[in-house]
């Protein structure tokens, strides 16, 4: 079987672009489940104590910025996936 066959090729870009909708679809979960429970959390301080508010903003934005930059490689992981394929 020869490697360079062009039918091959056509199965290692279906693979790569398969592999990058599995890379943010499945990837993207967990930094979204943090987000949601991070903002939830941050309601339920804001509720108990309201004086805290800019503390407890501060520290959200904070926890959310961490979450963003790992869905932000997983992007660019998907993206690279797709343009060398």
């Amino acid at each position: 079987m020869d490697i360079v066959n062009p039918e091959n090729v056509y199965l290692v870009k279906a693979a790569a672009y398969l592999a990058a909708g599995f890379c943010m679809g499945i990837g993207g979960i967990g930094p979204s489940l943090g987000q949601g429970f991070i903002a939830g959390k941050a309601c339920e301080s804001l509720g108990k104590k309201p004086e805290h508010a800019s503390p407890i903003r501060s520290t959200m934005f904070q926890a959310m910025l961490f979450l963003e930059t790992s869905l932000v490689f997983i992007f660019l992981t998907a993206l690279i996936l797709i343009i060398k394929a």
